[in-house]
């Protein structure tokens, strides 16, 4: 069957068109999007400043400027050893036809995913939509393909089909579901629906005015007999129809998917003329890639992420009422203990608080110019604590930084090689298991006196401190230097006196 010059078989099928385009009305969503295919569309084909063309198209849509910038700049499509800041620099290193099918595909996703929010099957078939545009385009890189980011979009639409029935029909879906059972929808779609899901699928590209090449894209393509290659036509069918069929099997990320998927690389191998060991590395890679970036399930394991962040939640948020108890103690403590007591408990609240890797004190000792550790909490201190000594003079670093700037410093990657030159050699020699830390620097009339350092290793989730969490930190910081002070003026007081 030719996609693009179908006929739609039956008075129901041509039924079930009509409603579709009525309820693809009444959403709102689509008229903009066929707008917006026509533009983009429009831009790749004009004759003349094409380049300006769809470098406006795409600036006209600020969430379109922004997806196709940061895809650019991506490990999907940044193979170029440089950054791309424009979309008229992104126009010119990918080329106009790339940006075209980004955008396309990118508005069709855009469009989709806001058309039926509560569904969760629309939702299923949009992220294997994506994850088939992902396969798609890791297998067109390995083969050398001047046409990865058009084998992205029929890709994405290989199961256009099944995407506009969950968003639009569910009820019909629901119906093919109890009809067939789920999985065996095709079954079920000629007797409700009038027509296949392929089918719908053409009837909406055509609808939306898609251009010919990519609807021929859309079509099923089983491996050749013979396992010959094939023509780029029917190279790029190929490439879809296993793109989209490996995203189903990955989808569900179980032993019986992983059996699924290295058999469609043996069965396409020859057709697509790639070897099965490099279209085995290019669905790893697309696999990785949706895993990390995108919110695909259950590749991304979304129950796993969502318990870990609610775990990080109730953990930052019982630290919090630590730090909160612990504030108050330190009020009420003020002026009846002394700096040394305060310091201990501030440390040891901020420790719990936190949930610290290690935590140190440093005073200043004036006679001998230096810095030492007096207190430290964490496993494996004890042995360290003697080794943490550095000069009062200044030096470049973050820490005399802190100190001289009289503020907490907060350093969320300490590993940075750029930020490597602002690490004193005695930070590491023992604390470079860090990963992120806090400074608290200590003062009294505006001299440093000492500070309190904590940090967090691997062990502890990527952290950003909070508005709140800054807000308990200088609280406590305030109470310290108060102490420091009272202390400093009862012995000025005292020096008089005798």
């Amino acid at each position: 069957m030719n996609p693009g010059h179908f006929t739609v078989p039956t008075q129901l099928g041509k039924n079930t068109l009509d409603l579709l385009w009525a309820r693809t009305r009444q959403q709102g969503d689509m008229p903009g999007f066929a707008k917006a295919i026509s533009a983009i569309l429009g831009a790749m084909r004009g004759e003349d400043d094409h380049e300006f063309d769809i470098t406006q198209t795409v600036l006209s849509d600020p969430v379109l400027t922004h997806k196709v910038l940061r895809l650019a700049n991506s490990g999907m499509y940044s193979a170029f050893g440089q950054r791309v800041n424009t979309v008229s620099k992104a126009v010119l290193v990918l080329g106009i036809d790339a940006i075209g099918h980004l955008a396309l595909g990118l508005k069709l996703i855009e469009e989709l995913s806001q058309a039926s929010p509560d569904s969760v099957s629309a939702h299923v078939e949009m992220e294997k939509a994506v994850l088939a545009g992902m396969v798609a385009q890791q297998v067109a890189t390995s083969a050398g393909s001047l046409q990865a980011e058009q084998a992205v979009v029929c890709s994405m639409l290989h199961t256009l089909g099944r995407m506009m029935v969950t968003f639009y029909m569910t009820d019909f879906w629901a119906r093919m579901q109890a009809h067939a059972g789920p999985g065996n929808e095709a079954a079920a779609a000629r007797e409700i629906l009038g027509l296949s899901l392929q089918e719908v699928g053409y009837a909406t590209a055509a609808h939306w005015g898609l251009p010919q090449h990519l609807i021929n894209g859309m079509h099923p393509m089983e491996p050749s007999p013979d396992n010959a290659p094939v023509s780029g036509a029917d190279w790029m069918a190929g490439l879809s129809t296993m793109a989209a069929r490996c995203a189903d099997s990955l989808w569900h990320d179980d032993a019986a998917g992983a059996a699924q998927v290295h058999a469609l690389i043996d069965d396409y191998a020859g057709t697509l003329g790639i070897a099965a060991t490099d279209l085995v590395v290019a669905v790893d890679k697309a696999k990785m890639m949706a895993a990390a970036d995108l919110s695909i399930a259950p590749l991304s394991k979304p129950a796993e992420r969502r318990a870990r962040q609610l775990a990080s939640t109730r953990m930052r948020a019982e630290g919090n009422r630590v730090l909160i108890g612990g504030l108050a103690d330190l009020r009420s403590a003020i002026g009846s203990a002394s700096p040394g007591q305060m310091v201990s408990m501030a440390l040891e609240t901020l420790h719990q608080g936190f949930d610290f890797s290690r935590s140190v004190a440093f005073v200043r000792n004036h006679r001998d110019h230096l810095y030492s550790a007096r207190i430290s909490m964490g496993e494996g201190m004890a042995d360290l604590q003697d080794l943490m000594v550095f000069g009062d003079a200044y030096e470049p670093n973050v820490f005399h930084a802190a100190l001289n700037s009289d503020r907490v410093i907060f350093i969320d990657n300490a590993r940075d090689p750029k930020f490597a030159a602002k690490l004193p050699q005695w930070w590491k020699a023992t604390l470079s298991e860090a990963r992120s830390f806090v400074v608290l620097p200590l003062s009294a009339n505006g001299h440093p006196t000492g500070f309190l350092y904590g940090d967090w290793d691997d062990s502890f989730p990527p952290i950003q401190l909070n508005q709140t969490e800054f807000n308990l930190i200088n609280d406590i910081r305030a109470l310290l230097v108060q102490s420091v002070e009272m202390r400093h003026q009862l012995e000025l007081v005292a020096n008089k006196v005798a």
